[in-house]
């Protein structure tokens, strides 16, 4: 999943892409695009190897600003319901879920923004 973010532009230091063979220090500051959110995370350690989540979180932290974070809220809480299909018509079909999966893709397409 990091090679992809990486490959698509969505990883930046200071104004520049990364690579997934970037090497990077602690102490910088990474930019993370994710799904219309600028995230922004601190190296604190760099690690070796892959680890747990729960050991992962402690090299690094969120200094993402307060208003990035509240975007979700401010967005989409409440702002509308959730899916459900009628009693009876049971899981959508291959073809459905295609129509659903375009749909979703053309009204919340974030992804193809560049990191400003």
């Amino acid at each position: 999943m990091s090679t992809d973010f990486c490959k698509s532009g969505k990883v930046r230091l200071k104004e520049e892409v990364l690579k997934p063979s970037s090497l990077i220090q602690v102490g910088q500051t990474l930019e993370i695009k994710k799904n219309g959110f600028n995230l922004l995370f601190k190296v604190i350690k760099l690690i070796s190897k892959r680890v747990s989540a729960s050991e992962a979180i402690l090299c690094y932290e969120n200094v993402t600003p307060e208003s990035e974070m509240n975007k979700f809220n401010e967005w989409f809480v409440g702002k509308s319901t959730g899916e459900w299909r009628d009693r009876g018509e049971g899981r959508p079909t291959k073809k459905e879920r295609r129509l659903i999966d375009e749909f979703k893709s053309e009204q919340f397409n974030w992804d193809d923004e560049p990191i400003i």
